[in-house]
């Protein structure tokens, strides 16, 4: 299992974000050297947790429980196979793009060592949204992206660090919930009913993933 990029984007306008001023940090290209990754801070002032990388919408993305985002270069060629079209390395909008990870059927609350000090934690998958969809200029890009169910994997940072390609990910610890990125995105997106399972996981998912789960389960006629 190893990094085969890492991505970072710069603040660029366009005409398909919801973003007040029209821009977006969605474009990332594979960076050069070792890049720093830190924790950003909450959600709304936090943006993204790797230095010289651009989350211009802060109201949706970036902060300390989406500060990086990966992608598996598996799913990217799967894609590539259905599109028709090469996908780059950072083409989804990811911060990391892995060789030989299974990103979406890691666990939420999975931790990786990558490089030699960097630890992240999994918190949750992305869910697709108008501005990734312009980006891909795909028709139907929201809908097929999430029938697909292979969201890639958000992380918070747990310990700070350099990484750069080539670094080897590995595995650090895996809870025993069961809870996968692909379970809980399927469970906020298309299938409801497995809301109830995402709270075997606890703190280690996504605050608002968190919250939707509790909400609906308290819905629940007892």
């Amino acid at each position: 299992m190893k990094l085969l990029s890492v991505n970072l984007g710069r603040a660029a306008a366009v005409p398909y974000t919801d973003h007040p001023e029209g821009v977006t940090g969605i474009d990332k290209r594979p960076a050069e050297g070792a890049v720093r990754v830190t924790a950003p801070g909450s959600k709304g002032t936090g943006a993204s947790g790797l230095a010289g990388d651009a989350v211009c919408d802060t109201r949706h993305h970036g902060g300390t429980d989406q500060a990086v985002y990966a992608v598996a270069r598996e799913d990217l060629d799967d894609w590539e196979r259905e599109l028709g079209r090469p996908l780059p390395n950072g083409s989804f909008g990811e911060n990391l793009t892995t060789a030989g990870v299974d990103v979406s059927g890691a666990l939420i609350g999975e931790r990786w060592r990558i490089g030699p000090g960097l630890v992240l934690e999994v918190t949750s998958g992305r869910i697709p949204c108008r501005t990734f969809q312009g980006h891909l200029g795909e028709k139907r890009w929201v809908k097929r992206f999430t029938e697909k169910g292979a969201p890639g994997a958000y992380l918070r940072v747990v310990e700070p660090g350099e990484i750069r390609a080539g670094d080897p990910v590995e595995v650090l610890h895996r809870p025993g919930h069961g809870v996968t990125v692909a379970l809980q995105f399927r469970a906020v997106t298309t299938e409801r009913e497995l809301l109830p399972r995402l709270l075997a996981a606890a703190d280690a998912l996504h605050p608002e993933a968190l919250a939707t789960a509790r909400k609906y389960v308290a819905r629940q006629p007892s």
